[in-house]
């Protein structure tokens, strides 16, 4: 009975490690602040989050996690490292509206 409690246990252990690999917080890249970039990102601290802010203010939105490589001091290794905690939201401009056809006006007899 003793092996079946520890074999339990065990297995109980094991989800929760596995259970908290899966819940990395995410960071929305073209709407965080930098105090959130350093505190999120592996590898980012507050001298290259300061540098994301500004690369996308110059530059406008990120369309993919990977153009976050073009912001100086950020690597495709440190994309790696995060790429499950990186959103990309709001890197495209929305498409114009396009107008409703008119509508015919009804033929009176």
């Amino acid at each position: 009975m003793k092996s079946f409690a520890l074999i339990l246990k065990s297995l109980v252990l094991s989800a929760l490690l596995v259970g908290s690999a899966f819940a990395a917080e995410k960071v929305n890249i073209n709407t965080a602040d930098a105090p959130t970039l350093d505190r999120v990102l592996v590898g980012v601290g507050p001298s290259k989050a300061e540098a994301i802010v500004a690369y996308r203010k110059a530059n406008g939105a990120f369309r993919s996690a990977d153009q976050h490589a073009s912001v100086k001091g950020i690597g495709l290794a440190t994309i790696e490292k995060n790429r499950d905690r990186i959103v990309v939201a709001g890197g495209a401009a929305p498409a114009p509206a396009r107008p409703a056809p008119a509508a015919k006006p009804a033929a009176h007899h």
